[in-house]
C-alpha cells in the first residue's frame, strides 16, 4: 500500500564535504520541486507556469526560499514512480557541502505539505510498497555498517535477494505439502494417506538439511559482521599496548616502561588481512593497592567473560611469575592465542610445565615488527574452517534470521517425530504451518508493526 504523505531528509552525513543530498519522497515531491527550483533554462514551463522536469535527468539551477531569495546553486533530479527506491515520486537535490545550505533547503521543503522523515523511513517505504523484502531492507543497514570487504560482500548478496530466494523456495515447498495435506483431509477418497505421509517425510528431511546448512554459517557471518571480540591480556609491561598499536598501525595506546600505565580498557576495530577484530587493550593483571588501577584490572577480567578470543602475552625476557599463572587459570576453557613478546632480548621464560602452550606459542617482537602474519594465520585457523567463497556462498549474518531458521527447523523435526510416532495428518499440518510462519517472518510476511519499527529504527535519518 502506497503512503499518502510526503517525507524529506538530508541523506548525506552532516559536516564539511563536497556535496550534500536532500531527498524527498511522496506524491507531493514533484510539486515541491517545481515550487522551490529556478532552472538556468526556463523554456521547459507548462501552461500552468510550472517547470517540466524530465524524469531521471539532472537539472541545473537554484533553490529559492518563499521570498524567492536564492539559497544555493544545485543539481536536481526527479524520478517518477513506481521505478524508484521507494516506488514513490522521488526528488533529490545536490547542493554544496557544509551545514548551512542543506539545512536551509530542508527548512524550505518542510514548509510545504511535507514532513521530516523518520529513521530509515525511505527504506521502510521501499519494504512496505513491495520493492524489497525484509532481508533486503536489513541488508541495506548492514552494507552501511560494514567494516570489512567480507561483511560488505555478505550484505550485498542479501540485498540482491539471494537469501530471500532461498527462503521463498522453502516456503513454496511447505505450501505444496500443506496443499496436499488439505486435499487428503477434505477428499480422502482421492488421495492415499501413506503416499502423502511419505512425501511429507521426504521433503521435510530435505528442508531440514537445507536449513541446517544455513544455520551453520551464522557463527562465521556474525564474526564478519561484528568482528572477533579480542581481549589482550598479560601482566603489566609485557607489551600489550605496543601490540595493540602494532595491530592498529597507529599509536592508539600510551606506551611507557612504567608498569600500570594502562588504567582502563581501550577498544578499537581493525581489519587485518580480511580478519575483523574488535580489540580490547586492558590494564596489566596484577595485585595492586592503586584504586584506579584496581578498577582497570577488574574491567579487564570482566571483558574476558564476554570475549570470543584471548591474546595472552608473555614477556620472553622475564621468568614465569604468579601473575602469569593467575591469568592462565582465569582464561582456562577460552580460545587463546599465546604470544611470547620481546624475543629480540635474552630469553628467560620457561614454560616446561605448560607443554601444550609451549607447542603452539608464537614468538613475536613488536619492536622489530615480527610475527603479525603468524598471529592472523592462527586466528583464521581457529575461526574460519575450510574455504569460504563469499561471492558464491550464502552466509547468515543476522541473529534474527538465525533464530527464525532454528525455530523453523525445530518445527520440521517435530513433524518427523509425529510421523515416526504414527500421529494423524492434522497434527503434522500444525507443525508445518509453524515452520512456514517462522520462515515467512524472515522475509517479512505477516510481520508485526512493532518488529518493522524496531528494525528501521537502527537506520539513520535519510536512508
Amino acid at each position: 500500500m502506497m503512503n499518502s504523505d510526503t517525507i524529506a531528509a538530508i541523506a548525506t552525513f552532516p559536516g564539511n564535504s563536497g556535496i550534500n543530498i536532500i531527498r524527498i519522497s511522496g506524491e507531493n515531491a514533484l510539486n515541491i520541486a517545481q515550487s522551490i527550483f529556478i532552472g538556468k533554462n526556463e523554456k521547459n514551463i507548462n501552461s500552468s507556469g510550472k517547470r517540466i522536469f524530465k524524469s531521471r535527468y539532472l537539472h541545473y539551477g537554484n533553490i529559492v526560499d518563499l521570498d524567492n531569495k536564492k539559497i544555493d546553486e544545485v543539481l536536481l533530479s526527479y524520478m517518477k514512480a513506481p521505478n524508484t527506491y521507494t516506488k514513490e515520486d522521488i526528488v533529490e537535490i545536490n547542493c554544496h557541502g557544509g551545514m548551512i545550505s542543506a539545512k536551509k533547503i530542508l527548512e524550505v521543503i518542510l514548509k510545504f505539505d511535507c514532513r521530516l522523515a523518520e529513521r530509515g523511513e525511505f527504506t521502510k517505504r521501499a519494504f512496505l510498497n513491495g520493492r524489497i523484502d525484509l532481508t533486503q531492507a536489513e541488508a541495506v543497514i548492514d552494507i552501511i555498517n560494514s567494516k570489512t570487504d567480507s561483511s560488505h560482500q555478505i550484505s550485498v548478496n542479501h540485498l540482491e535477494g539471494r537469501l530471500s530466494q532461498e527462503i521463498n523456495n522453502v516456503i513454496d515447498k511447505l505450501m505444496d505439502l500443506l496443499a496436499n495435506i488439505q486435499v487428503n483431509i477434505d477428499f480422502p477418497e482421492y488421495d492415499e494417506d501413506e503416499m502423502t505421509i511419505s512425501k511429507v517425510k521426504e521433503t521435510c528431511i530435505s528442508i531440514v538439511n537445507e536449513l541446517d546448512r544455513l544455520i551453520r554459517t551464522a557463527d562465521t557471518g556474525k564474526i564478519f559482521k561484528e568482528g572477533i571480540k579480542t581481549v589482550i591480556l598479560g601482566k603489566p609491561n609485557v607489551g600489550k599496548s605496543s601490540l595493540m598499536n602494532f595491530l592498529l598501525n597507529e599509536n592508539r595506546a600510551i606506551v611507557t616502561e612504567i608498569a600500570g600505565t594502562t588504567r582502563d580498557t581501550i577498544e578499537e576495530y581493525v581489519n587485518i588481512n580480511g580478519v575483523p577484530l574488535r580489540i580490547v587493550d586492558t590494564a596489566g593483571i596484577r595485585d595492586t593497592d592503586d584504586l584506579i588501577e584496581k578498577i582497570g584490572v577488574e574491567k579487564a577480567l570482566n571483558k574476558v567473560n564476554d570475549s570470543d578470543l584471548i591474546i595472552m602475552l608473555f614477556d620472553s625476557s622475564r621468568e614465569l611469575e604468579n601473575e602469569d599463572i593467575k591469568i592462565l587459570d582465569y582464561i582456562s576453557g577460552k580460545k587463546v592465542v599465546y604470544l611470547k613478546n620481546k624475543t629480540d632480548l635474552e630469553s628467560k621464560l620457561n614454560l616446561k610445565e605448560y607443554n601444550e602452550i609451549e607447542k603452539e606459542i608464537i614468538n613475536i617482537s613488536v619492536l622489530n615488527n615480527k610475527g603479525l602474519d603468524e598471529i592472523i594465520e592462527k586466528i583464521s585457523e581457529m575461526f574460519f574452517k575450510g574455504t569460504i567463497n563469499l561471492s558464491n556462498d550464502l552466509i547468515i549474518n543476522n541473529i534474527r534470521h538465525k533464530n527464525l531458521l532454528v525455530s523453523a527447523k525445530k518445527s520440521l523435526e517435530e513433524v518427523l517425530k509425529s510421523i515416526d510416532n504414527g500421529m494423524t495428518i492434522d497434527f503434522i499440518e500444525i507443525d508445518l504451518k509453524d515452520s512456514m510462519e517462522s520462515l515467512g517472518l524472515i522475509v517479512g510476511k505477516s510481520v508485526s508493526d512493532d518488529l518493522v519499527q524496531k528494525i528501521f529504527n537502527e537506520f539513520c535519518i535519510g536512508k
